[in-house]
């Protein structure tokens, strides 16, 4: 995304992730800035985090998450944005940054989650192109 981005994190330790967050970011921004020879915060805004404490939430977060670039017009997939880690969710890349007892404990198998994200997409393409015919209700 040009100007956010979007983390699911899991906090296993008693540190609260916000201070993992403010370290690795602090870390992030100093570099940036002395590579690029600038100061200040190369972000919009302030980190904001929301607390999941239940499954469904969970799965819509993260299908939420993966939607994010179509959503914003820069892709017309969620399978084409590669700075997620959707593909390592539908089986399709074998990545470092996913959590298969988490995927599979919410998803039985990667078509299961493709479909979750896939219908979601199409029910809100539906929604839109009829929102362009009947006008404002």
């Amino acid at each position: 995304m040009p100007n956010h981005y979007h983390f699911r994190l899991r906090q296993e330790a008693d540190q609260p992730l916000s201070r993992f967050v403010n370290v690795l970011f602090n870390a992030y921004v100093q570099a940036i800035n002395k590579q690029q020879g600038r100061s200040g915060t190369p972000f919009e805004g302030r980190f904001r985090h929301v607390w999941v404490d239940q499954e469904a939430y969970l799965a819509h977060l993260c299908r939420y998450i993966h939607l994010n670039p179509v959503k914003a017009g820069l892709v017309s997939r969620a399978e084409e944005w590669p700075y997620s880690n959707y593909l390592e969710w539908i089986g399709q890349r074998d990545g470092t940054l996913k959590d298969l007892a988490l995927i599979r404990g919410l998803f039985p198998d990667p078509e299961a989650y493709r479909r979750f994200v896939a219908d979601y997409q199409d029910d809100a393409e539906t929604r839109e192109h009829i929102r362009r015919f009947v006008g404002d209700w």
